[in-house]
Protein backbone atom coordinates (compact mmCIF):
# COMPACT_ATOMS: atom_id res chain seq x y z
CA UNK A 1 0.00 0.00 0.00
CA UNK A 2 1.52 3.06 -0.86
CA UNK A 3 2.14 6.10 1.34
CA UNK A 4 -1.22 9.00 1.57
CA UNK A 5 0.97 12.08 0.41
CA UNK A 6 -1.59 14.32 0.02
CA UNK A 7 -1.50 17.44 1.67
CA UNK A 8 -2.78 21.00 2.71
CA UNK A 9 -1.22 24.76 2.74
CA UNK A 10 -2.75 27.89 2.17
CA UNK A 11 -6.27 26.40 1.98
CA UNK A 12 -5.13 24.14 -0.99
CA UNK A 13 -5.17 20.72 -1.53
CA UNK A 14 -1.74 19.34 -2.71
CA UNK A 15 -1.08 15.92 -4.33
CA UNK A 16 2.34 15.86 -2.63
CA UNK A 17 4.29 18.50 -0.19
CA UNK A 18 6.81 19.39 -2.83
CA UNK A 19 6.50 22.63 -4.18
CA UNK A 20 8.31 24.71 -6.77
CA UNK A 21 9.34 27.70 -5.56
CA UNK A 22 10.24 31.20 -6.68
CA UNK A 23 12.60 31.68 -9.71
CA UNK A 24 13.54 32.07 -12.91
CA UNK A 25 11.45 28.72 -13.49
CA UNK A 26 8.65 29.93 -11.96
CA UNK A 27 9.03 32.99 -14.54
CA UNK A 28 7.81 31.64 -17.87
CA UNK A 29 4.72 29.55 -18.86
CA UNK A 30 6.94 26.47 -20.43
CA UNK A 31 8.98 26.49 -17.71
CA UNK A 32 6.05 26.56 -15.63
CA UNK A 33 4.23 23.40 -17.87
CA UNK A 34 7.64 21.54 -17.30
CA UNK A 35 7.10 21.60 -13.57
CA UNK A 36 3.87 20.48 -13.48
CA UNK A 37 4.38 17.38 -16.10
CA UNK A 38 7.28 16.47 -13.74
CA UNK A 39 4.76 16.35 -10.82
CA UNK A 40 4.73 19.56 -9.35
CA UNK A 41 2.34 20.15 -6.34
CA UNK A 42 2.02 23.69 -6.45
CA UNK A 43 4.09 26.58 -7.76
CA UNK A 44 5.40 30.16 -6.60
CA UNK A 45 5.66 32.23 -9.21
CA UNK A 46 8.82 34.74 -9.70
CA UNK A 47 8.85 37.64 -7.68
CA UNK A 48 6.84 40.86 -8.36
CA UNK A 49 9.55 43.60 -7.21
CA UNK A 50 8.63 46.80 -5.14
CA UNK A 51 10.87 48.41 -7.35
CA UNK A 52 9.36 47.15 -10.74
CA UNK A 53 6.16 48.98 -9.29
CA UNK A 54 8.16 51.87 -8.51
CA UNK A 55 9.10 52.29 -12.06
CA UNK A 56 5.92 51.79 -13.70
CA UNK A 57 4.27 54.33 -11.70
CA UNK A 58 7.34 56.79 -12.23
CA UNK A 59 6.79 55.88 -15.95
CA UNK A 60 3.14 56.66 -15.88
CA UNK A 61 3.71 60.34 -14.52
CA UNK A 62 6.31 61.36 -16.88
CA UNK A 63 3.94 59.78 -19.52
CA UNK A 64 1.65 62.18 -17.93
CA UNK A 65 3.97 65.43 -18.11
CA UNK A 66 5.56 64.67 -21.54
CA UNK A 67 2.59 66.49 -23.12
CA UNK A 68 1.74 69.12 -20.45
CA UNK A 69 2.67 72.34 -22.26
CA UNK A 70 2.03 71.19 -25.75
CA UNK A 71 -1.44 72.79 -26.40
CA UNK A 72 -3.66 75.43 -24.37
CA UNK A 73 -6.05 72.31 -24.23
CA UNK A 74 -3.67 70.41 -22.42
CA UNK A 75 -2.63 73.71 -20.19
CA UNK A 76 -6.00 73.87 -19.48
CA UNK A 77 -6.64 70.74 -17.81
CA UNK A 78 -7.02 68.64 -20.67
CA UNK A 79 -5.20 65.13 -20.81
CA UNK A 80 -4.24 63.07 -23.73
CA UNK A 81 -4.49 59.23 -23.73
CA UNK A 82 -0.54 58.89 -22.06
CA UNK A 83 1.09 56.28 -24.04
CA UNK A 84 1.45 53.46 -22.42
CA UNK A 85 5.11 52.54 -20.64
CA UNK A 86 6.94 49.99 -18.94
CA UNK A 87 6.17 46.20 -18.81
CA UNK A 88 6.92 44.79 -15.80
CA UNK A 89 4.12 44.33 -13.36
CA UNK A 90 1.70 44.39 -16.93
CA UNK A 91 4.50 41.27 -17.76
CA UNK A 92 4.03 40.20 -14.13
CA UNK A 93 -0.11 40.10 -13.95
CA UNK A 94 -0.37 38.29 -17.51
CA UNK A 95 2.16 35.52 -16.35
CA UNK A 96 -0.85 34.74 -13.23
CA UNK A 97 -3.49 34.79 -15.54
CA UNK A 98 -1.70 32.46 -18.54
CA UNK A 99 -0.30 30.54 -15.43
CA UNK A 100 -3.58 29.64 -14.23
CA UNK A 101 -4.78 28.84 -18.00
CA UNK A 102 -2.26 26.42 -18.33
CA UNK A 103 -1.78 25.14 -15.47
CA UNK A 104 -4.05 22.63 -13.25
CA UNK A 105 -1.83 22.86 -9.84
CA UNK A 106 -2.21 25.67 -7.86
CA UNK A 107 -0.20 28.84 -8.82
CA UNK A 108 1.09 31.47 -6.12
CA UNK A 109 1.70 34.87 -6.41
CA UNK A 110 4.63 36.63 -4.63
CA UNK A 111 5.20 40.36 -3.87
CA UNK A 112 8.55 41.56 -2.92
CA UNK A 113 9.92 44.48 -0.94
CA UNK A 114 10.16 46.56 2.11
CA UNK A 115 6.89 49.07 2.00
CA UNK A 116 3.47 49.50 1.49
CA UNK A 117 3.47 51.83 -1.05
CA UNK A 118 1.91 50.03 -4.50
CA UNK A 119 1.69 46.35 -3.19
CA UNK A 120 -2.13 46.55 -1.93
CA UNK A 121 -3.05 47.47 -5.47
CA UNK A 122 -0.81 44.64 -7.02
CA UNK A 123 -1.72 42.90 -4.08
CA UNK A 124 -5.25 42.75 -5.06
CA UNK A 125 -4.43 43.23 -9.06
CA UNK A 126 -2.58 39.90 -8.48
CA UNK A 127 -5.76 37.81 -6.59
CA UNK A 128 -8.22 39.27 -9.34
CA UNK A 129 -5.99 37.87 -12.22
CA UNK A 130 -6.68 34.50 -10.44
CA UNK A 131 -3.82 33.74 -8.32
CA UNK A 132 -4.97 31.15 -5.62
CA UNK A 133 -2.67 32.48 -2.74
CA UNK A 134 -0.07 35.13 -2.35
CA UNK A 135 3.07 34.69 -0.94
CA UNK A 136 4.60 38.21 0.85
CA UNK A 137 8.29 37.98 0.44
CA UNK A 138 9.98 40.03 2.77
CA UNK A 139 13.25 40.97 1.81
CA UNK A 140 14.12 44.12 4.41
CA UNK A 141 17.52 44.70 5.17
CA UNK A 142 17.83 47.09 8.30
CA UNK A 143 21.12 49.41 7.57
CA UNK A 144 19.74 52.82 9.35
CA UNK A 145 21.97 52.26 12.70
CA UNK A 146 18.75 54.58 14.30
CA UNK A 147 16.30 51.98 13.53
CA UNK A 148 15.67 49.89 16.91
CA UNK A 149 14.78 46.04 16.26
CA UNK A 150 11.34 47.09 17.27
CA UNK A 151 10.88 49.31 14.21
CA UNK A 152 12.20 46.89 12.04
CA UNK A 153 9.55 44.38 13.45
CA UNK A 154 6.86 47.34 13.44
CA UNK A 155 7.47 47.43 9.21
CA UNK A 156 7.08 43.82 8.83
CA UNK A 157 3.72 43.89 10.66
CA UNK A 158 2.63 47.04 8.75
CA UNK A 159 3.15 45.46 5.43
CA UNK A 160 1.68 42.07 6.13
CA UNK A 161 -1.76 44.03 7.81
CA UNK A 162 -1.93 45.95 4.82
CA UNK A 163 -1.84 43.55 2.22
CA UNK A 164 -3.71 40.83 4.28
CA UNK A 165 -6.59 43.92 4.60
CA UNK A 166 -6.18 44.58 0.65
CA UNK A 167 -6.79 40.75 -0.02
CA UNK A 168 -9.24 37.90 0.74
CA UNK A 169 -6.95 35.01 -0.75
CA UNK A 170 -5.01 32.97 1.61
CA UNK A 171 -1.49 35.22 2.56
CA UNK A 172 2.08 33.29 3.37
CA UNK A 173 5.04 35.59 4.58
CA UNK A 174 8.25 34.62 4.02
CA UNK A 175 10.67 35.61 6.20
CA UNK A 176 14.35 35.80 7.29
CA UNK A 177 15.40 34.29 10.41
CA UNK A 178 17.62 37.45 11.82
CA UNK A 179 15.18 38.53 14.55
CA UNK A 180 16.16 38.57 18.44
CA UNK A 181 13.20 36.43 19.02
CA UNK A 182 12.21 34.42 16.17
CA UNK A 183 9.45 32.37 17.89
CA UNK A 184 7.70 35.58 19.35
CA UNK A 185 7.89 38.08 15.97
CA UNK A 186 6.34 34.60 14.35
CA UNK A 187 3.32 34.80 16.45
CA UNK A 188 2.98 38.50 15.64
CA UNK A 189 3.01 38.01 12.04
CA UNK A 190 0.69 35.44 12.27
CA UNK A 191 -1.57 37.95 14.52
CA UNK A 192 -0.86 40.34 11.51
CA UNK A 193 -2.66 38.49 8.79
CA UNK A 194 -0.20 35.71 7.61
CA UNK A 195 -2.09 32.41 7.03
CA UNK A 196 1.16 30.90 6.93
CA UNK A 197 5.35 31.43 7.06
CA UNK A 198 8.15 30.75 4.84
CA UNK A 199 11.33 29.54 6.35
CA UNK A 200 13.50 31.31 5.41
CA UNK A 201 14.28 33.76 3.03
CA UNK A 202 17.60 34.16 1.95
CA UNK A 203 19.37 37.64 1.47
CA UNK A 204 22.25 37.69 -1.08
CA UNK A 205 25.44 39.29 -0.40
CA UNK A 206 28.04 41.53 -2.54
CA UNK A 207 30.92 41.23 -3.34
CA UNK A 208 33.55 43.38 -4.37
CA UNK A 209 35.37 43.32 -7.83
CA UNK A 210 39.19 43.98 -7.34
CA UNK A 211 40.09 44.59 -11.09
CA UNK A 212 37.08 47.72 -11.18
CA UNK A 213 36.97 48.57 -7.45
CA UNK A 214 33.21 47.27 -8.18
CA UNK A 215 30.41 46.24 -5.54
CA UNK A 216 28.83 43.53 -7.25
CA UNK A 217 26.00 41.65 -7.04
CA UNK A 218 26.59 37.66 -6.45
CA UNK A 219 23.68 35.20 -6.21
CA UNK A 220 24.69 31.23 -5.10
CA UNK A 221 22.97 28.69 -5.36
CA UNK A 222 21.87 27.16 -1.61
CA UNK A 223 23.93 24.49 -0.59
CA UNK A 224 22.21 21.74 1.87
CA UNK A 225 24.05 22.80 4.81
CA UNK A 226 21.43 25.57 4.68
CA UNK A 227 18.40 23.27 5.27
CA UNK A 228 19.86 22.55 8.85
CA UNK A 229 18.34 26.22 10.33
CA UNK A 230 15.31 25.81 8.50
CA UNK A 231 15.16 22.33 10.08
CA UNK A 232 15.67 23.63 13.70
CA UNK A 233 13.42 26.39 13.64
CA UNK A 234 10.42 24.38 11.66
CA UNK A 235 11.27 21.67 15.09
CA UNK A 236 10.46 24.19 17.06
CA UNK A 237 7.40 26.67 16.00
CA UNK A 238 5.74 23.38 14.49
CA UNK A 239 2.28 23.43 16.75
CA UNK A 240 3.44 26.47 18.60
CA UNK A 241 1.98 29.13 15.83
CA UNK A 242 -1.59 28.53 14.71
CA UNK A 243 -0.31 28.88 11.11
CA UNK A 244 0.99 26.37 8.77
CA UNK A 245 4.67 26.09 7.92
CA UNK A 246 6.83 26.15 4.43
CA UNK A 247 9.98 24.59 4.38
CA UNK A 248 12.97 26.31 1.88
CA UNK A 249 15.99 26.46 1.07
CA UNK A 250 18.69 24.05 0.73
CA UNK A 251 16.42 21.07 0.01
CA UNK A 252 18.56 19.41 -2.74
CA UNK A 253 17.92 15.62 -2.05
CA UNK A 254 14.52 13.64 -1.17
CA UNK A 255 15.98 13.44 2.41
CA UNK A 256 16.45 16.82 3.08
CA UNK A 257 12.54 17.12 2.20
CA UNK A 258 11.89 13.73 4.29
CA UNK A 259 13.35 15.32 7.22
CA UNK A 260 12.16 18.83 7.30
CA UNK A 261 8.69 17.28 6.96
CA UNK A 262 9.21 14.88 10.37
CA UNK A 263 10.51 18.27 11.77
CA UNK A 264 6.63 19.66 11.14
CA UNK A 265 6.80 21.63 7.48
CA UNK A 266 3.22 21.37 5.66
CA UNK A 267 5.04 21.69 2.51
CA UNK A 268 8.61 21.52 1.06
CA UNK A 269 9.93 24.32 -1.20
CA UNK A 270 12.75 23.91 -3.45
CA UNK A 271 14.43 26.01 -6.18
CA UNK A 272 18.40 25.78 -6.34
CA UNK A 273 18.13 21.92 -6.78
CA UNK A 274 15.98 22.55 -9.88
CA UNK A 275 18.02 24.95 -11.61
CA UNK A 276 21.03 23.02 -11.24
CA UNK A 277 19.10 19.91 -12.75
CA UNK A 278 16.15 21.20 -14.36
CA UNK A 279 12.29 21.00 -13.57
CA UNK A 280 12.29 16.81 -13.81
CA UNK A 281 14.54 16.84 -10.81
CA UNK A 282 11.20 17.57 -9.30
CA UNK A 283 9.43 13.73 -9.88
CA UNK A 284 12.97 12.71 -8.50
CA UNK A 285 12.63 14.67 -5.39
CA UNK A 286 9.01 13.71 -5.33
CA UNK A 287 9.25 9.89 -6.22
CA UNK A 288 12.15 9.86 -3.14
CA UNK A 289 10.08 10.87 -0.33
CA UNK A 290 7.51 8.59 -1.34
CA UNK A 291 9.68 5.49 -1.16
CA UNK A 292 10.80 6.56 2.30
CA UNK A 293 7.79 6.28 3.75
CA UNK A 294 6.43 3.60 2.07
CA UNK A 295 9.88 1.56 2.89
CA UNK A 296 8.52 2.39 6.81
CA UNK A 297 5.20 1.51 6.78
CA UNK A 298 3.73 5.12 7.19
CA UNK A 299 0.52 5.26 6.08
CA UNK A 300 0.46 9.16 5.17
CA UNK A 301 2.82 12.16 5.39
CA UNK A 302 -0.26 13.57 7.84
CA UNK A 303 0.91 10.61 10.56
CA UNK A 304 4.67 11.53 10.17
CA UNK A 305 4.63 15.70 9.94
CA UNK A 306 6.08 16.92 12.98
CA UNK A 307 6.90 13.56 14.77
CA UNK A 308 10.18 14.86 15.30
CA UNK A 309 9.24 18.56 16.54
CA UNK A 310 10.39 19.75 19.52
CA UNK A 311 7.71 19.09 21.06
CA UNK A 312 7.47 15.71 20.38
CA UNK A 313 10.58 14.50 20.22
CA UNK A 314 12.54 12.18 22.64
CA UNK A 315 15.61 14.84 23.41
CA UNK A 316 13.76 18.17 22.84
CA UNK A 317 16.96 19.54 24.07
CA UNK A 318 18.66 18.59 21.01
CA UNK A 319 16.88 21.97 19.04
CA UNK A 320 18.37 24.20 21.95
CA UNK A 321 21.96 25.27 23.48
CA UNK A 322 22.84 22.16 24.55
CA UNK A 323 22.71 20.54 21.45
CA UNK A 324 25.76 23.18 20.60
CA UNK A 325 27.82 22.26 23.54
CA UNK A 326 27.93 18.53 22.36
CA UNK A 327 28.46 19.01 19.11
CA UNK A 328 31.35 20.72 19.93
CA UNK A 329 32.47 18.34 22.99
CA UNK A 330 32.07 15.41 20.85
CA UNK A 331 33.65 16.39 17.00
CA UNK A 332 37.02 14.53 16.52
CA UNK A 333 39.14 16.27 13.70
CA UNK A 334 41.16 13.41 11.72
CA UNK A 335 44.44 15.01 11.92
CA UNK A 336 47.00 13.45 9.40
CA UNK A 337 50.79 13.55 11.07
Amino acid sequence: MSVDLRTEYLGLHLAHPIVASASPLTSEVESLVALEEAGAAAVVLASLFEEQIEAEAMAFHDALDLFAELSPESAGGYLPEPPVVGDGPDAHLALVRQAKDALRIPVIASLNGTTAGGWVRYARLLADFGADALELNVYLVATDADMSGAEVEDQYLRLVAAVRDAVDVPLAVKVGPYFSSMGHMARRLVEAGADALVLFNRFYQPDIDLEDLSVTPNLVLSSPAEMRLVLRWMALLRDRVPAQLAATTGVHHADDAVKLLLAGADVVMTASALLRNGPSYLGTLRNGVQRWFDDRGYASVTQARGSLAQHASPDPAAFERANYLRALTTYRPQLRY
